[in-house]
């Protein structure tokens, strides 16, 4: 019997310096991916401390980081390679609604249609559009989704 892909509610990921894009893809995913560099976090130390206190599987290309936090070891340079590392590693990794803030890792809520956004951003009466109460950075499913969506369907 087929082991179930971990998924994004019930694996919180914490990943190191040397995964900034990986760490887009997996919050686009709907994961709980804090990045070091986010928390201005980059010694073995403070990545170890920061696993264990919030129960967070670290993700790493750091053989002996990985081995110390019991996290998950990583031997691409490559995203997508590093993609197809964490899917042989039972990871499901598709899109989902977003819920993640791929900039900052804060939690979506939506922008209501009688709302205004920045210039960057659609009209939410023409667009679903959501936003971060964190960083307040807008997001919704334009054409770099559909790229990460293409990337996604090739690993």
């Amino acid at each position: 019997m087929a082991e179930t892909p971990r998924g994004p509610s019930e694996t919180p990921l914490l990943l190191d310096a040397m995964l900034g894009k990986l760490t887009t893809y997996l919050r686009m995913c709907g994961y709980d991916a804090a990045y070091a560099l986010d928390r201005g976090r980059e010694t073995d130390e403070k990545l170890l401390e920061i696993a264990r206190d919030e129960n967070r599987l670290l993700v790493t290309r750091d053989a002996e980081l990985a081995e110390s936090a019991g996290g998950l070891l990583l031997t691409s340079k490559d995203v997508t390679d590093q993609l197809g590392e964490l899917a042989d590693a039972g990871f499901a990794l598709e899109l989902s609604d977003p819920r993640r803030c791929a900039n900052c890792n804060g939690e979506l809520v939506a922008v209501a249609q009688a709302d205004s956004t920045p210039e960057y951003a659609p009209d939410p009466a023409e667009t679903e559009t959501l936003r971060c109460p964190d960083c307040g950075q807008h997001f919704w499913k334009g054409s770099h989704w559909d790229a990460v969506k293409e990337t996604l369907r090739g690993v």
